[in-house]
């Protein structure tokens, strides 16, 4: 169920899957050109994930893994995960991923979700610290919504622990710890 005012979850529950309809549909308009509005059993479409889900929970539908997760996306993660363009893929491809691990028969969803996080977070840290802002330019491009939210976050702190180091507040010994107690025997 999406989070109802968090505008992140509702564009990941929009995110398009591919369903295998298990049911005959009447009433159903998928494609507006189409002149009846029946979805026959056995009929693949996609869905917005919201709508797939919901199917699937009343048992429809099957859900399918969509193209953002397919072999080609896991072999160059398996490759080189860094380099990966996962925002073309999908701008959610973290959350999507955690919320279609559940529904799907493919469970190398999750291992690729950690694997492909894990090397990638790494490589995000290390660009926040070395690198100057015009590499950096090249390489937000490639993260996903969730990425860019902790390259930011890293980057903030940084900012921040620079401005501190240079001549921010330091700190001080407490004054109550410099009075000596009154030895008791």
């Amino acid at each position: 169920m999406a989070k109802y005012f968090d505008i992140d979850d509702i564009l990941i529950e929009e995110e398009f899957v591919p369903v295998l309809f298990h049911k005959t549909a009447n009433g159903v308009t998928i494609d507006l050109s189409a002149e009846t509005s029946c979805v026959e059993q056995g009929a693949k479409v996609e869905l917005p994930f919201w709508l797939a889900h919901e199917l699937y929970l009343r048992q429809a539908v099957s859900i399918n893994l969509p193209a953002c997760f397919d072999q080609k996306t896991k072999l160059e993660i398996q490759a080189d995960a860094a380099c990966v363009d996962l925002r073309s893929r999908c701008p959610y491809f973290y959350e999507f991923g955690c919320k279609l691990e559940p529904l799907v028969t493919d469970r190398t969803i999750g291992i690729l979700l950690s694997t492909a996080f894990k090397i990638r977070y790494k490589e995000t840290l290390t660009k926040v610290y070395t690198a100057a802002h015009i590499t950096a330019s090249k390489f937000l491009p490639l993260l996903t919504k969730e990425e860019t939210n902790l390259y930011e976050a890293a980057h903030l702190s940084m900012t921040e622990f620079k401005k501190w180091r240079v001549g921010g507040a330091r700190f001080q010994r407490a004054s109550i710890l410099g009075r000596k107690r009154k030895e008791t025997y």
